[in-house]
């Protein structure tokens, strides 16, 4: 059993920046993909940003990729989504997922773990 913690969401205007965290904790050790999905107001959920256990590989959908980084720190069991250059598109409530394995990748089905989530608001 896995949980996830995420903290960092908040409101900003566009250009600006917010970091995510997510805190994760098990009973037991294991070696965990995780991933961050967002769910805006009346859209469907979307993959937004996907990282391997060792930290090295990365995958982003288009409209994020070059304005946000996915990192982890395996040490402090955390995850993290530095946001930057946001739009208000951007806006939307965001989870962290987790699974089990070394790379899971940006299918939501990969991933049994889910955050309660953490609201980013971006005006214009």
């Amino acid at each position: 059993q896995i949980r996830l913690v995420e903290s960092g969401g908040g409101s900003v205007t566009a250009g600006g920046s917010l970091r995510l965290s997510c805190a994760l904790s098990r009973k037991t050790p294991s070696r965990n993909c995780m991933a961050w999905f967002r769910q805006g107001s009346g859209i469907a959920r979307e993959a937004v940003a996907a990282i391997d256990y060792s930290g090295r590989n990365t995958l982003y959908a288009d409209s994020v990729k070059d304005r946000f980084i996915i990192s982890r720190d395996n040490a402090a069991d955390t995850g993290y989504l530095q946001m930057n250059s946001l739009k208000p598109e951007d806006t939307a409530r965001y989870y962290c997922a987790a699974g089990n394995g070394d790379w899971c990748g940006l299918g939501a089905a990969n991933y049994g773990s889910w955050g309660q989530g953490t609201q980013v608001t971006v005006s214009s």
